[in-house]
């Protein structure tokens, strides 16, 4: 797994470097070598927020955790990504290494209960169609804030791509476009 580590408003020690390594090093037998990682670490303040993404096969995955100390973070992220991976064991086990995830398992057997192995199933219990007319992002944002959800798909007016907004944790707005 290749590691891409960046320090926002923060010089990073080597140890957390190295700790970064350790922790994230669990999951290298479970992804492939051109897996790529990216750790980001932002101090404002009071607290330190660690987000790591996990990019291989195609697949993203990424866990944010915010902490008073850094490394307290980076536990919690770990901790949440691993938690990811179990929900998600056999349905990743046919896109990853099989052989992989069984040691891995193996090696987490004591830590598991066995509701976390339980698998979700993926069942689509609700379908709805609805016309998308030409918006721009500022009246898309506001339907979706009149109608009280936390996203809202809608067709961009200056792009003509179909486009969603969604409301963050923080309380800003995101914006997902495609790109081919």
């Amino acid at each position: 797994m290749k590691y891409n580590i960046i320090g926002r408003k923060v010089n990073l020690k080597d140890n957390f470097k190295e700790r970064v390594y350790k922790k994230l090093g669990k999951f290298e037998k479970i992804y492939s070598e051109d897996a790529e990682a990216t750790v980001t670490v932002t101090v404002e303040k009071n607290r330190q927020t660690v987000e790591v993404t996990i990019r291989d096969n195609g697949m993203m995955y990424r866990a944010e955790s915010i902490a008073l100390e850094m490394n307290d973070a980076l536990d919690a992220v770990v901790d949440i990504l691993g938690g990811q991976i179990r929900k998600n064991k056999t349905k990743l086990s046919k896109k990853f290494k099989a052989d992989s995830f069984e040691e891995y398992f193996t090696a987490l057997e004591g830590e598991l209960e066995e509701e976390e192995l339980e698998d979700e199933d993926y069942t689509v219990v609700r379908k709805k169609t609805f016309s998308i007319k030409p918006l721009s992002v500022e009246e898309a944002i506001l339907q979706m804030n009149m109608i009280g959800h936390e996203f809202f798909m809608f067709r961009n007016a200056i792009t003509n791509e179909i486009n969603v907004v969604y409301k963050r944790k923080n309380g800003t707005y995101g914006l997902l476009e495609p790109q081919e």
